[in-house]
Parts: C-alpha cells; sequence; structure tokens
C-alpha cells in the first residue's frame, strides 16, 4: 500500500540562506532500497548559497542532482568538477573521503538534491573514486521523459557505478507516463515542482509516494519529479552524521580519526578553507537498524 511522506525542514549551518527538506530518514521512512537519504534545496536565490567545507565520508555513495545553479566539488582523491543542472556527481566513499562543496557565481537560483546510497558489506571498505557523468540516458514518454541518472529503467542504463539493483531518475512529465518499474524494486516519488498525480493522487510538491514492491506508477499531470527505487537493503546500519558503519565503535573510531586530522583523511586546497569537525556523539550507544 502506497504512503506519502512529508518532508521534515532541517536548518544547516553550511547552507544558512536555504531551506532543507529532508524526506528520509525520518519515522514514517527509513530508506528506499539502498538510498538511505534524501534532502531537497531550493529553489533559492543564492544570498550566500551553499559553502560546505572539507567534510568526511565512509560506507556510502554521495549522488549530487541540480535542477539550476552552478556547484564545484573538490575531494580528497584529486577531483575537481563544475556540477551543472541535469548532470550527476557520484562520489564513492568506500573505506573513508572528504571532499568540500560550493556554489559558483552567475546563476540567481540554487535547487538541488543530495542523496546518499549504503554500500553493501563486501564493499563498503573499497578504495574511494568519484564519478561525473554529462551525458545519461533518456526514455521518452510522448511529451514526458526520464533522465536516468543512476541505476536502470525500462531499457535506460546509466553509466554511472553502483553496487545494488535501484534506479534514480528525473521525470519530466507533460501528460501521463507508465512507468515500467522493476517488480522487485520497492519505489518513491518526489514532487519537485508543479502539478503531479502518481496513480491518480495530487501529490504536494516536497511530498514523497512511497511504492511497496510489486505496486505500479503512473505519473501525469506537469512538472519534474524524482524517481527513486531499489532492491530492499536488508543489511542492518548505523548511520551517523557522514558516516556508514556497522557498529557504534566504528563510528567512533572515524570520528577520532577524522578529529585527529591524521593522514588517513589527506587534505586538498579549495576556495574554502579549513574544515567541519564531528560534532559530539550522543550519550548512548548507536543502534544498527535494518
Amino acid at each position: 500500500m502506497s504512503l506519502i511522506v512529508s518532508p521534515r525542514l532541517v536548518k544547516l549551518t553550511t547552507r544558512t540562506e536555504v531551506d532543507i527538506k529532508r524526506s528520509f530518514p525520518q519515522p514514517a521512512l527509513r530508506r528506499i532500497g539502498a538510498w538511505v537519504f534524501l534532502d531537497h534545496f531550493g529553489p533559492t536565490k543564492q544570498v550566500d548559497g551553499m559553502v560546505v567545507a572539507q567534510h568526511p565520508h565512509t560506507g556510502l555513495q554521495t549522488v549530487t542532482w541540480p535542477f539550476a545553479g552552478l556547484m564545484e566539488h573538490r575531494d580528497s582523491v584529486g577531483s575537481i568538477q563544475v556540477l551543472r543542472p541535469s548532470e550527476l556527481n557520484l562520489m564513492t566513499a568506500g573505506r573513508g573521503i572528504s571532499h568540500s562543496e560550493i556554489s559558483q557565481v552567475g546563476p540567481e537560483l540554487l535547487h538541488a538534491a543530495q542523496l546518499w546510497l549504503a554500500l553493501p558489506e563486501a564493499d563498503r571498505n573499497i578504495e574511494p573514486f568519484f564519478e561525473h557523468h554529462a551525458e545519461l540516458p533518456v526514455l521518452e514518454f510522448g511529451d514526458s521523459s526520464a533522465k536516468v541518472f543512476i541505476g536502470t529503467l525500462g531499457e535506460a542504463k546509466s553509466p554511472a557505478k553502483v553496487f545494488s539493483p535501484l534506479v534514480g531518475a528525473e521525470l519530466e512529465v507533460s501528460g501521463e507516463m507508465e512507468l515500467p518499474l522493476e517488480e522487485t524494486f520497492e519505489h518513491g516519488v518526489l514532487v519537485v515542482s508543479g502539478e503531479i498525480f502518481v496513480n491518480g493522487q495530487l501529490v504536494a510538491v516536497n511530498d514523497l509516494v512511497y511504492l511497496p514492491v510489486g505496486e505500479t506508477a503512473t505519473v501525469s499531470g506537469n512538472g519534474v519529479a524524482l524517481l527513486l527505487g531499489g532492491e530492499p537493503f536488508t543489511e542492518h546500519i548505523v548511520m551517523w552524521w557522514n558516516f556508514i558503519g556497522r557498529s557504534h565503535a566504528e563510528i567512533v573510531s572515524w570520528r577520532e580519526a577524522w578529529n585527529a586530522q591524521g593522514e588517513d583523511w589527506a587534505p586538498f586546497e579549495d576556495a574554502i578553507g579549513g574544515w567541519i569537525p564531528a560534532p559530539n556523539l550522543p550519550n548512548v550507544t548507536l543502534q544498527s537498524r535494518g
């Protein structure tokens, strides 16, 4: 049975002029397949824009998908990439990577989605790497289309590297589109803008429709939406700050190593300077979640 999930608003000191709408994780929805984190921010006028100093990640892939604006990515494996709308930045943290992000002068508006994918046990400690993809496959549905930025939808397969069966696509909706969903996936449709109906039900902008395994989706109206899906990810994980691990002890170790700024985290030059310390851990043992 489908479920409509409204986001919770999050304020980040690194994006002071940007309202962050977090669809998950939250009590109503923890994940969709290997997708374990979804922030939608903007559209907003760039007053302070986005300035995120160097910070770490482990055990996950970051997926950055912009609708408007320009952002520069730099990381500890030497990547420097300006990201434009409808292009994909995919960073595989593996055993550990650090990066920074800063919006670029020029466009008036900043609007994007930031997502995380949990890496499965067999792959979560691989060497980190970065990918950028400007050319991505598109499925046509009459006047509507689906740009598949990661994973597979129907006959369209993204060149981006993935570690579990999944899909991520931007839907340009003008009319009606019956999506060729994989029957073994659970899915979510996030309404980004416009007037969008999912299976005949009007869904508010920033709300997400969760579709359990086996459920179909007809999307109609006029606007933009994000489609996410994947095989249910059954591994138990511990997710705290920017780390995804399997135990409280792992999180403690990564936090201490990052705050010590030891050789595990290679520094790099950027226009921001400095780094973001990890916050204090809560006075409880972090528990894994399935």
